[in-house]
């Protein structure tokens, strides 16, 4: 094979122009690897350049000097119609929509070879494996872990209703009447195992205390802030949202009311909680959630968060030291959510 002449550095620019407009990366790469040779580079030196293998170097080299420019585009073009096109990608994405049971499968999670299966059943041509996969990627698809649910039991129309309700008073929280999502949140001494970076051949191990032991903290996230208030109790009862309760009254003394936004768990609901609200005197209001409807309130985004920075993996060998942790996290949330002093609640001097 003969060596690529040497060419004008205008040459070597409309090469590199053309290669570019292809559209595709390593047509473009090509293109530049050409132009690159044209001004008298050692095809080792434009490998090491352009950081490409020899051996794509002098492919790009010999079809340059066989078909010149046409040789550097894209052979596949004449291939005909690519099996995986707009339609393709846009029934695959509906055949994702269901669980391969919809579809009459046994199997209740989707592979890559059973989507292929899938596909050939709709009337598309069959493609490989790793074709499947690239097609996956093209729509954006991901392999996660399905969220567990509970369907809430009331009928559309009053969730809905219920929902837009909570909303308009969240949005409607101001220092005479302040709004906040409240919610309780168990801290186990066995931590929650999680998924974590490890290096390749070696597997994680966290040390559990054999013996669980459990810890109770209650909170109110403000709606607008998102400053947050919390308590804390060794048990998960009426006691320890009532505490909350008072600690809120409490910190609003000059509040016509304080809204809480909240699920519809016993401990919110009991005689003891009555009693205390009736002690308050009507300073604070409860409004709940409609059954199984988590993601509507927005502190469960904090426990979230508190999760993953200190109960997940945690290696903690007692309940004091775990909880001097969640203190920590909790207090350095209350001040990170709050350096917005115009939007924090007035307290009484």
């Amino acid at each position: 094979m003969g060596s690529i002449p040497r060419m004008t550095r205008a040459r070597r620019r409309d090469l590199i122009r053309a290669g570019r407009k292809s559209g595709d990366p390593a047509t473009a790469l090509r293109f530049h690897a050409v132009a690159e040779l044209g001004a008298g580079h050692r095809k080792s030196e434009v490998a090491r350049r352009l950081s490409m293998a020899i051996s794509t170097v002098v492919g790009a080299a010999r079809r340059f000097l066989e078909k010149g420019e046409a040789g550097l585009l894209d052979q596949r073009a004449n291939n005909g119609r690519a099996k995986v096109d707009e339609g393709f990608l846009l029934e695959l994405w509906n055949v994702l929509e269901g669980t391969p049971e919809d579809h009459g499968w046994t199997r209740p999670t989707w592979t890559r070879e059973l989507l292929c299966k899938e596909m050939v059943r709709r009337g598309f041509p069959e493609v490989a494996i790793c074709t499947m996969g690239r097609a996956l990627w093209a729509i954006g698809a991901r392999v996660g872990s399905p969220k567990p649910v509970v369907t809430c039991p009331w009928r559309s129309e009053r969730r809905k209703r219920r929902i837009r309700t909570i909303k308009r008073l969240a949005a409607s929280s101001s220092r005479q009447q302040p709004v906040y999502y409240a919610d309780e949140v168990d801290i186990h001494l066995n931590p929650h195992i999680g998924r974590d970076w490890m290096l390749p051949g070696r597997q994680r191990f966290v040390a559990t205390p054999g013996e669980n032991r459990k810890h109770y903290i209650a909170g109110a996230l403000h709606a607008k802030s998102g400053s947050l208030v919390w308590v804390e109790d060794p048990s998960k009862n009426s006691n320890l949202f009532c505490k909350l309760l008072w600690r809120l009254a409490t910190l609003h003394r000059g509040a016509k009311c304080v809204h809480l936004i909240l699920d519809n768990y016993v401990i919110h609901k009991s005689r003891v909680t009555q009693r205390t609200l009736q002690a308050l005197g009507g300073r604070v209001k409860l409004h709940f959630l409609p059954p199984y409807c988590p993601d509507h309130n927005r502190i469960e985004r904090v426990w979230q968060d508190l999760h993953a920075n200190v109960t997940r993996n945690h290696r903690c060998r007692n309940m004091g030291e775990l909880g001097t942790k969640v203190a920590a996290f909790l207090n350095s949330y209350r001040k990170r959510s709050s350096r917005n002093p115009a939007l924090q609640p007035r307290r009484a001097a």
